[in-house]
């Protein structure tokens, strides 16, 4: 009962509604899809790219600062190395003028000693003028490079790195446009699939679907009929006047109160017990609605094989003409087991479609009826209370109560078993078609290439495997027609 309930949620509005949510998602997510491969190249990969350029295009302006600072740098060493070569040499001409002025002064030194020390004077005064000169042309030249270098120099590369950031500033912002356009793009796809959501949500019918579950489990019972009033003070008061109220005494009119009990019990098994039974070939053990389901399921069943065993017995005749006309080909012969074989196998599905149609008929006039007589009853009701037929009909006439085989209501509950027994095959595989097959006979099921069915019934050498959709609608295809799969644990169960 569980799987029939499962497959019958399929056809519930709640359930559709579901699906075409789920269908709606899909579209969403594909939007969603495009908006992230439209953020990948566009937004990015641009992004990644643009930042390798300024990686590099910075690395080039720093190295210029930096080879410009070691510059400056240089250009302070040579004017300190001049300077403090000038002030040294500075020092060692005022050393030979107080050497010279000494020796000047003393009346004890040689006109040679004197003489040297004034040359060494005048060789130490030129050194210092030299030296003077030189670090004069370092401190201007130091100061020409230290002024270029803090008002030309570093500015400009100060200037190409804040251009740099400009336009990498530029370049966010067309980035987060193109991410906008790209969201942009998609917002009326993705309304439509809100929509749609929304659509699927009103489609639900509450009222639809308590309707197909009635439509899928209504027994055909009707409910039992009120109980008689038994009068047992006949016996005491014999000689009581006719205007007292009382009930005649009939055979026939008195029910045993506890099998009507029992009746009204086992109808309601949804809420009790449910005991189990022998099923009858002719599903006399279900209620009457479920009885003309399960009977007309089968003669659907049995026209199916019947128009399969006539398109055998048609092939088999027109291969033997064949066979006739070209003898080389193949026996005449050899075919006619099998040509008798399938006219044996189509007269027998015709008496059991026969027997099951007769079946179907008398179980159709009991429903009509039941409903002819539910119409009546009304008015009847005081005639008729107290009597009812095992299939829950009433007579006029006590003796002419119908009464059928005991096991058919030994088991009131056993119609719980059609639940079960209406429930689909299980699959037990999956095929893709290979090729379309347009399956205009009855019985068969369409199907397009590339198509991907559910195998519920193998092929059992007619070249033909019983398949449904997706949709729940089954049908035969041919064998050749697919390519099939079959899983290990789900064959033969």
């Amino acid at each position: 009962m569980y799987v029939c309930v499962c497959v019958l949620s399929v056809r519930f509005t709640s359930c559709i509604a579901f699906f075409n949510i789920l269908n709606e998602l899909n579209d969403y997510a594909g939007q969603r899809e495009v908006v992230a491969e439209e953020m990948g190249h566009r937004v990015y990969g641009e992004l990644m790219r643009y930042s390798h350029d300024l990686k590099t295009e910075r690395k080039m302006h720093l190295q210029e600062g930096r080879k410009a600072q070691q510059y400056l740098d240089m250009c302070w060493k040579q004017m300190d190395n001049s300077k403090k070569k000038f002030e040294r040499e500075c020092r060692e001409a005022e050393k030979a003028q107080q050497s010279y002025e000494r020796l000047d002064n003393d009346t004890n030194a040689t006109k040679a000693d004197v003489e040297k020390a004034k040359q060494q004077l005048n060789l130490r005064t030129h050194m210092a003028d030299e030296n003077k000169n030189e670090y004069a042309a370092q401190l201007q030249n130091f100061n020409g490079e230290q002024h270029k270098h803090y008002y030309i120099v570093i500015p400009q590369i100060y200037k190409q790195l804040q251009e740099m950031d400009e336009r990498r500033t530029i370049k966010l912002s067309e980035c987060y446009k193109g991410f906008a356009d790209s969201e942009r793009k998609v917002i009326p796809i993705i309304s439509k699939c809100l929509e749609g959501m929304i659509l699927a949500a009103k489609s639900v019918d509450e009222h639809r679907d308590s309707q197909l579950v009635i439509d899928c489990f209504k027994s055909g019972f009707e409910p039992p009929g009120d109980f008689p009033f038994e009068d047992y003070s006949q016996n005491i008061y014999r000689t009581i006047s006719d205007g007292t109220i009382s009930t005649p005494k009939q055979e026939g009119m008195r029910i045993d109160s506890k099998t009507t009990v029992g009746k009204a019990k086992g109808k309601l098994w949804l809420f009790g017990k449910k005991p189990k039974g022998p099923a009858l070939e002719d599903f006399s053990h279900l209620p009457p609605e479920q009885r003309r389901k399960k009977l007309q399921q089968r003669i659907d069943e049995l026209n199916r094989e019947l128009q399969k065993e006539t398109d055998q017995k048609d092939a088999l005749i027109k291969m033997k003409d064949v066979y006739e006309k070209n003898p080389q080909m193949g026996d005449p012969g050899s075919l006619q087991p099998k040509l008798t074989e399938t006219m044996s196998n189509m007269d027998r599905l015709r008496m059991e479609i026969h027997k099951n149609e007769a079946w179907l008929s008398e179980v159709e006039g009991k429903v009509a009826a039941r409903s002819d007589r539910r119409h009546s009853s009304d008015i009847n009701h005081l005639v008729t209370q107290g009597r009812e037929s095992p299939e829950g009909s009433y007579t006029d006439d006590a003796n002419q109560e119908v009464r059928g085989p005991p096991q058919q209501h030994a088991h009131p509950n056993e119609f719980d078993d059609e639940f079960e027994d209406d429930d689909p095959l299980p699959a037990i595989g999956h095929c893709k078609a290979i090729y379309p097959f347009d399956g205009h006979n009855e019985g068969t099921l369409a199907m397009k290439e590339g198509e991907i069915l559910y195998i519920i019934e193998e092929d059992k050498g007619d070249g033909w495997t019983r398949a449904r959709r997706h949709n729940g609608e089954e049908g035969y295809v041919p064998t050749s027609y697919i390519d099939v799969t079959l899983e290990k644990n789900s064959k033969g169960s």
